[in-house]
């Protein structure tokens, strides 16, 4: 699993198979290290972040906080993922 970056005690990080076709841009959010069932995000053309699930069951005002330094970090996630997956395409 490709970390991207770690917050705390949660880490930000990519699927090494993210399935055929390859989906959307996005991150997986874990507290620790990476698991099945995680918390999924989109990352927008805007740079912006949609909540695609929290499985992981992240306390939403901890979540909130992830999602906004995503954000601010999104044009890095978006240069980590093309330079791993060597494509990239938008949920939105």
């Amino acid at each position: 699993m490709p970390r991207v970056f770690r917050i705390g005690s949660y880490w930000v990080y990519f699927w090494s198979n993210e399935n055929e076709p390859l989906e959307p841009v996005h991150v997986h959010i874990s507290q620790g290290s990476p698991r099945e069932n995680t918390t999924k995000v989109w990352l927008t053309k805007a740079g912006k972040c949609y909540l695609c699930n929290n499985n992981s069951n992240i306390p939403l005002h901890i979540l909130k906080n992830i999602m906004r330094i995503i954000e601010s970090r999104s044009d890095y996630v978006i240069q980590k993922w093309r330079e791993y997956f060597g494509e990239i395409t938008y949920f939105c």
